[in-house]
């Protein structure tokens, strides 16, 4: 899988591709890119300005970090649950003198 490309490039690139009036497809040429990249890059920098519905980077961010966080509480939890019924069977009546 290739290398991404660094922000700041992906940045510059799309400001170029609005600032200028050249098409999209000399544009992606001038920067050694595919057309298809760029019309991407343009997309989501749509969404990331809030001109196009979608999910904005940080919110990806934050939707990965909570569900990690939440995989973690579910582990914790069913380790405290394990726990509770190990002991629970270890305190019967039944169990004392034997």
């Amino acid at each position: 899988m290739p290398k991404p490309f660094p922000k700041e490039f992906r940045e510059d690139v799309v400001r170029v591709a609005r600032s200028s009036d050249a098409a999209v497809a000399q544009v992606a040429k001038d920067f050694g890119i595919s057309e298809s990249c760029l019309h991407r890059w343009l997309a989501l920098d749509d969404v990331e300005q809030g001109m196009r519905p979608g999910v904005t980077a940080s919110v990806s961010a934050e939707l990965r970090e909570l569900r990690k966080r939440n995989k973690l509480l579910e582990q914790e939890n069913e380790v405290l649950r394990r726990a509770a019924a190990y002991l629970s069977q270890a305190n019967l009546p039944g169990s004392l003198g034997k």
